[in-house]
């Protein structure tokens, strides 16, 4: 651990966050969203379309809002359609994310809604090995009860259909925050989606947008890049390293900002609305 750094933990995205969010892997998911839609329900292009965005608001995903309307969407059938079809090739190596994740001093957790199969591809294509996290939270650990023994007696069972756990619903961020295993205030959360990191904020964690210049209002920082994290939150790797940024660092609000117990502003759609 860096001495005197404010953070024990650091939570990670993947998507959008550890590569950037110019690949054409978002639009390229909604096209496979749109496709599987129209195979699955027998519906028009235009429908599929405007059903992922409808799905997305009112559920947080397409997959959630599937399956609480009560369709018979596997989990696996919709990610291997949806995020196996991904031109993962646009995802470039970066041996400098390599090297920077390596030397974040901290425990590291990957923090995704994607599927394990989709998280290992790009990680491969990034050239990062996952066993540099300490620990990772993805679909299948957020969601155990709609695979094996326990999804097959829930849709035997019949009754309600069974929640999905995503960002930013509170599950989903107590899910990160007992993988961090760390104070909140002393986990520092990266992500791209501005949803997500009101949701983190709410709960207590420090969090950094990435992909932006400026800050959103539940933002402590802002990275316009992974790549920037060292520039723009040298406490990470502790006091000396922040004291060698200078004294003309801005404030970035830390501790000043009130921590929200009203979440119904988290849940606001995102440009990609998948």
């Amino acid at each position: 651990m860096a001495a005197n750094s404010p953070f024990d933990c650091v939570l990670l995205d993947l998507d959008d966050t550890l590569y950037p969010g110019n690949t054409g892997i978002g639009p390229a998911l909604k096209c496979n969203i749109d496709e599987f839609l129209q195979a699955k329900l027998g519906v028009s292009a235009e429908r599929a379309a405007a059903m992922r965005v409808e799905l997305f608001r009112s559920h947080g995903s397409s997959l959630a809002g599937l399956i609480a309307l009560g369709y018979d969407v596997h989990p696996d059938e919709y990610h291997s359609y949806v995020h196996g079809r991904l031109p993962y090739d646009r995802i470039a190596a970066d041996p400098q994310l390599a090297r920077l994740l390596q030397s974040i001093p901290q425990r590291k957790v990957l923090f995704t809604n994607s599927d394990r199969a989709h998280m290992k591809r790009a990680l491969e294509r990034l050239g990062v090995d996952e066993a540099v996290f300490d620990a990772v939270v993805c679909f299948e650990t957020m969601n155990p009860h709609l695979f094996g023994e326990a999804g097959e007696e829930g849709r035997a069972a019949g009754g309600d259909p069974p929640a999905v756990v995503l960002k930013p619903s509170v599950d989903a961020i107590v899910a990160g925050l007992r993988a961090a295993g760390t104070n909140p205030r002393r986990t520092l959360f990266l992500d791209d989606s501005e949803r997500n990191i009101a949701a983190g904020k709410a709960l207590g964690l420090r969090t950094a947008l990435v992909g932006k210049r400026v800050r959103s209002k539940d933002a402590d920082y802002a990275l316009e890049s992974i790549g920037a994290l060292r520039r723009v939150i040298p406490e990470i790797w502790g006091a000396a390293a922040a004291a060698g940024e200078g004294s003309e660092r801005p404030d970035r609000g830390i501790d000043k900002m009130p921590m929200r117990s009203d979440l119904d502003s988290i849940i606001r759609p995102t440009s990609i609305q998948a």
